[in-house]
């Protein structure tokens, strides 16, 4: 018993490193704001992104399964942070993900049932995965846009930026008025198999949230 105790505990301990774990995008852009968005409060925005979205387009897939999927879809973060894509393959990102979920998850007796979720998620082939993915893409999209909103980018103070000459973000820049609409058209591709997402983000281009 005491066994079953200590690692669920230890597994809570674990994922309360994301807490304090903020995330790269906003760092990268010099986003001037006290307080920045961690791993877990994304973590949290995209399960109810999840199930507004779910609700409000009329979806027939497992709710369940996408919010237990969400909810674990960022582990690895808790060793290797949060890599963009400049910082790490994705290929290289993957097996560096998969020894930091099988490190964190070793004496969790559910840890098979997970990594079988995190292996449906990072391959998103099932509609529940892309879903997801979808909803992890667009709350940053999201929290990019109330950054904006708040007034917490500056393009012109960009020297630093470790992408600012990356010939995709540059071309993007180059024809949108500000970082988080940028952001979006660097996004939009991944969003094609979905009308209701892309009609979304269109939106967000249009409107203030």
């Amino acid at each position: 018993m005491n066994d079953k105790i200590s690692s669920a505990i230890k597994y809570y301990t674990l994922c309360t490193k994301l807490k304090d774990t903020i995330r790269t995008g906003p760092i990268v852009w010099k986003a001037t704001r006290h307080r920045l968005e961690s791993v877990a409060e994304h973590i949290y925005g995209t399960q109810m992104l999840a199930i507004g979205i779910y609700y409000q387009f009329a979806y027939e897939l497992d709710l369940a399964k996408i919010l237990f999927m969400l909810a674990v879809h960022e582990l690895e973060e808790i060793e290797i942070g949060d890599l963009a894509f400049f910082q790490i393959t994705e290929e290289n990102k993957l097996i560096e993900g998969r020894k930091a979920t099988d490190f964190i998850l070793k004496d969790l007796l559910g840890k098979d049932q997970i990594k079988n979720l995190l292996e449906e998620y990072n391959a998103r082939e099932t509609d529940e995965a892309k879903f997801a993915y979808h909803c992890d893409k667009l709350e940053c999209n999201l929290q990019m846009k109330l950054y904006d909103q708040e007034g917490c980018f500056d393009l012109s103070d960009q020297v630093s930026n470790p992408i600012i000459e990356n010939p995709k973000v540059k071309e993007v820049l180059d024809s949108e008025n500000s970082i988080s609409d940028a952001w979006i058209e660097f996004d939009r591709n991944k969003y094609k198999d979905d009308e209701n997402f892309l009609a979304i983000v269109d939106y967000l281009k249009k409107h203030d949230i």
